[in-house]
């Protein structure tokens, strides 16, 4: 199955139609096919109206009860994966407003309890200076000062000390020149300052190593519960654990081949030194 963005609201839509077509062929009673699922009627009534997006294992429980043929388990179970999938393109947030996007993430942030963030372009917002954090966003309309404070105010979460956090840096992502030399330098000052606080672990990965892997997105997992992955043209948001394994398992790869605390801060004034002389 294709993936097409502009596609994800229907594909719940006709995963629901989908899941209710299917038992209504078997002839079968919502309350006969939710008790061979061990799942209430209520749950079932509201997968199968597209209220509730199923998972992948009540999906497979699903077909399973109803004795799907396996063409047709492929298919329901790639329309499920897509069905827990979310585009949020970037023209769309940018008319809902930024500031708006900016609440969002907060949201996010104090929900969850481990996040980690894998970072091989630039620096996130959460680590940002005030000058990183305007130069980033000179592309972006509205309200740009507004924006900016919102970022500002979100740091703030890098000191509850409830939560803890995890960030991955390319080189690339630390030196690429978002601002002037002499700014960049107290960008990179402020994370070796913030890889002394005991809730924060930040490591970076020097170009001088080889790894078999590229650093294809930046990405954020929170918990084990969603992932957020950046492109140029907007975000797409996974919920299916498979895709949420399969971003952990790259973010572990990059994680032990990071440098972190006296290494780390030791490459981070390197390269500030770099960028003064």
């Amino acid at each position: 199955m294709t993936f097409d963005p502009r596609q994800l609201g229907q594909t719940k839509a006709d995963l629901a139609q989908t899941i209710r077509t299917l038992r209504k062929r078997a002839d079968r009673t919502q309350v006969w096919l939710a008790r061979r699922c061990n799942m209430s009627q209520t749950k079932l009534s509201n997968v199968e109206t597209g209220r509730v997006t199923p998972t992948l294992i009540d999906i497979e429980l699903i077909l399973r009860a109803l004795a799907a043929p396996p063409e047709l388990v492929a298919e329901v179970t790639a329309l499920a994966r897509l069905a827990r999938t979310e585009w949020q393109g970037k023209r769309a947030s940018w008319r809902r407003g930024l500031e708006k996007r900016q609440a969002e993430l907060a949201g996010l942030e104090a929900e969850a309890r481990t996040l980690q963030y894998f970072l091989p372009a630039m620096v996130t917002g959460l680590l940002a200076t005030p000058e990183y954090v305007r130069a980033s966003l000179n592309r972006s309309p509205g309200d740009v000062a507004g924006t900016v404070a919102k970022k500002l105010e979100r740091q703030a979460i890098l000191y509850d000390i409830t939560k803890h956090f995890t960030f991955l840096l390319t080189e690339q992502a630390v030196r690429w020149p978002v601002v002037p030399r002499p700014a960049l330098a107290v960008q990179i000052d402020r994370l070796v300052s913030l890889t002394h606080l005991p809730n924060v672990r930040i490591g970076v990965l020097p170009c001088n190593g080889t790894t078999s892997w590229g650093p294809m997105n930046t990405f954020t997992v929170y918990d084990q519960r969603l992932v957020t992955v950046e492109t140029f043209t907007g975000r797409i948001v996974f919920q299916d654990a498979r895709d949420i394994a399969e971003h952990l398992e790259v973010f572990r790869h990059f994680k032990r081949q990071a440098l972190y605390d006296d290494e780390a801060r030791a490459a981070l004034r390197t390269w500030a030194e770099i960028c003064r002389s």
